[in-house]
Formats: structure tokens, C-alpha cells, sequence
């Protein structure tokens, strides 16, 4: 029994077990996480090693029937673990309570920025992040600022975590092979609590932002600004000049100014 890769579920089975055991590997169960959902399992390649570590409570999620049913055939130890459906569309605390968990997985291509996304939404529950992305994000999401790469995605993920880049894998690994390199990174929540600014007009200016990249900053959010204000040098820089402290920045002199305009 196998299972299909299909193309529109952005499948890309891992083949080699040398690289399956260093991801998992790669998990450091930050802050003490003890329980971790895995995002894609398909035949459960990275499954096997995250079983090996006996302190963690594994859950398994994905979207194909046939998946699911190859899960339950070949790891019949998960039991109720092994969850038919979409992380994207469901609350994660349905199925773990109120513990904090990790998100861990090979993750599915055409979906995997939208999980990291939504990974921001439960941010306070997720302590650690870890896993295989295209290269290309992976690379965003470590980025610093100044690089064409660095944008929306990468302030975001880290105004509340700290990124490490661990390795590249090569395309001959998977079955079918992708036609991209993949990265494997590792996201630790940081200690931050919340944002010293208004969180959801931070999100506002960051994507207003970067969606106008070419722009200067003072271009891509004026819609946010009052007819009157004080000069601000950042106003004049485009928005991957910007580090998250910058945008914080940012983001409480655009509300000073608003509430005094």
C-alpha cells in the first residue's frame, strides 16, 4: 500500500531516511513543549522519527483520505491521533486543549505561507515551529531586512519569533522530485508577550507596506496618515529598510499622530 502524490495538494513524499531522522532532529521542544501536531504527513516519513521521541504527544493532520488511511494502516500507535482535515480551517485547540503545542511538518508547498500565518494567529499557544518550506520561504522568513527576499511574511514571524535557517535539501530526495530546493527552518517563540503597539495596526502598516514595496513608506500608507503631522525620516525609506523594532516604531507615531490630527 502507497500512496499518490497529487499535484494539487502540493505533495511531495520524502524518500530518504537519513534526511527524515535530521529534521525531526531538529525539533528542541522549546519552552517544554510536549505535544506537537505534524501538518502533511503523508506516509508518514518525518512520523516515524517524531515517534522515536517518547516525551512528545504526536498529533497527525492532513487533508488526504487516502493518507489518512495509510496512517492508520501503518501506525496503528497514534490512534485517535491521526486527525482527518485542514489545519488551516480548523481551531488547533479543538484537538490539543489548552497546552501549548508544536507545529512541525514537511509542509505542503502551495499552502505552507498560509500556515505560518496562521501559526501568528495562535502565537501564544505555539511555542516552536519546525519544518520543510520551499526554499525561496524559507529564506524569506529568516531574511533580514535589506534584502529583496526579507518582506510581509518575515516581519511578522519575526515580531514573535526567532527564526534559525538549519539546512538546505536537495530535489532528488522526494518522490516526485519538486522542481525547487526545500529549506528546513526553526521558529522559537521569543519572550515577547505582545507587541508595545497596536498589533492589529502594526499588520495594517506591514502589509500596506510591502504590497507597495517600490514605494517609500510615506507613499504605501497614506491612507493612515492625517492631513497634518510631524516630519519622520522613516516615511522617506522603502519598507525593507525596516526592521520589526522599526515598525513598531512606526506604528505608535502613526497612532500619536492620527489621535492628535
Amino acid at each position: 500500500m502507497s500512496v499518490r502524490a497529487k499535484k494539487h495538494l502540493g505533495q511531495h513524499f520524502l524518500k530518504d531516511k537519513n534526511i527524515c531522522k535530521k529534521i525531526a532532529d531538529q525539533f528542541g521542544h522549546h519552552q517544554g513543549v510536549k505535544t506537537a501536531i505534524e501538518i502533511g504527513p503523508g506516509m508518514g516519513a518525518l512520523t516515524e522519527y517524531l515517534l522515536q521521541d517518547s516525551v512528545t504527544e504526536l498529533y497527525v493532520m492532513d487533508v488526504d483520505p487516502e493518507s489518512i488511511d495509510y496512517l492508520k494502516a501503518h501506525y496503528p500507535q497514534l490512534g485517535d491521533h491521526i486527525i482527518f482535515g485542514d489545519f488551516l480551517k480548523m481551531d488547533p485547540t479543538g484537538i490539543v486543549g489548552s497546552k501549548p503545542f508544536a507545529v512541525l511538518g514537511n509542509f505542503p508547498y502551495n499552502i505552507s505561507s498560509q500556515i505560518l500565518f496562521k501559526c501568528i494567529d495562535f502565537k501564544d499557544s505555539i511555542p516552536e515551529i519546525m519544518g520543510m518550506f520551499q526554499k525561496e520561504v524559507a529564506e524569506r522568513v529568516a531574511e533580514k531586512p535589506g534584502s529583496k527576499t526579507y518582506g510581509i511574511l518575515s516581519v511578522l514571524l519575526q515580531a514573535y519569533y526567532d527564526i534559525e535557517y538549519c539546512f538546505t535539501v536537495d530535489e532528488h530526495v522526494f518522490d516526485p522530485p519538486p522542481k525547487v530546493k526545500s529549506g528546513v527552518i526553526r521558529c522559537t517563540r521569543n519572550n515577547r508577550e505582545k507587541l508595545p503597539c497596536d498589533e492589529k495596526l502594526f499588520k495594517q502598516i506591514v502589509k500596506m507596506a510591502f504590497n507597495q514595496r517600490r514605494k517609500t513608506i510615506r507613499n504605501s500608507i497614506k491612507a493612515l496618515l492625517p492631513e497634518s503631522y510631524e516630519e519622520n525620516p522613516t516615511l522617506q525609506l522603502r519598507p525593507e529598510r525596516l526592521g520589526v523594532e522599526e515598525f513598531i516604531e512606526l506604528t505608535n507615531w502613526v497612532e500619536r499622530n492620527r489621535s492628535e490630527g
